[in-house]
């Protein structure tokens, strides 16, 4: 991880506990670092990595938070389930969930994985976690500018099939907006460029050589997985923004709708 100054006050999530997907590594797991370094007890969730998860939680303990790790498949809805009864055994209630996890270009996968896991899991994950959001709570989504604006910017045609996922799992979510509201939650869309770093630009990269650096030279600058993360984790108590969108990152290359 680079050197990246803690995005939020020290002791702001205090007594408040985070849920992020997919934090085992990467951008959920500098999240959820960002987080807990607030004072927020954190819930790792990993779908295959328990060593990276288990050892993420040993150094945010070190911070002085507990923390939960609990392996789930999220496009599984009884694993769903048990990490959200887990979450409520140990901690009763939850404040932050950050639907972080997301995928589609793994080799093997069903036709239709890439919108199993980032639209029906995201409801899914959404939709079971809502006995344990209580009022006051947060969500945050986390998405690319390639899927957020797909409707009126093409994107890599590599990476199609995941940005239109993707975007129905925003469309999805946005729709609960109405119904979370009632409830005092509070929802916010994080979208960011290409992040250097990431699985899905070392795929990207595989798929098509030179497309990150061919974004990186249109944008001007690219986003590392800590300077990303630590936008995502300031989403998860910065006031809502406006649209519930908050657009990290050059945007000058896509067309809004």
């Amino acid at each position: 991880m680079t050197e990246t100054s803690t995005p939020l006050p020290g002791g702001s999530l205090s007594g408040k506990t985070a849920l992020v997907t997919g934090s085992s590594r990467g951008i959920g797991a500098d999240t959820a670092r960002y987080l807990a370094e607030a004072g927020a007890n954190v819930v790792i969730n990993y779908r295959n990595k328990a060593p990276r998860a288990e050892k993420l939680a040993g150094e945010l303990r070190g911070l002085g938070v507990e923390v939960l790790v609990v392996g789930a498949d999220l496009t599984d809805a009884e694993s769903v389930q048990a990490m959200f009864d887990e979450v409520s055994r140990t901690f009763g209630g939850l404040d932050i969930l950050v639907l972080n996890a997301s995928g589609g270009m793994e080799s093997g996968m069903a036709a239709d994985y890439a919108l199993q896991l980032n639209r029906d899991a995201q409801v899914r994950v959404l939709e079971t976690a809502l006995p344990v959001l209580g009022e006051g709570s947060r969500v945050v989504f986390v998405t690319s500018h390639q899927a957020h604006f797909i409707r009126t910017t093409p994107t890599m045609p590599e990476y199609e099939p995941v940005a239109l996922s993707k975007r129905a799992g925003e469309d999805a979510l946005r729709e609960m907006i109405p119904a979370l509201a009632e409830r005092g939650i509070e929802f916010v869309v994080v979208s960011g460029d290409m992040i250097e770093g990431t699985i899905t630009a070392t795929l990207l990269e595989r798929a098509n050589p030179g497309a990150i650096a061919a974004r990186r030279e249109d944008a001007g600058k690219l986003y590392n997985v800590s300077e990303f993360a630590a936008e995502v984790a300031a989403a998860a108590l910065d006031p809502v923004p406006p649209g519930n969108t908050r657009l990290v990152g050059d945007t000058s290359s896509f067309a809004g709708e």
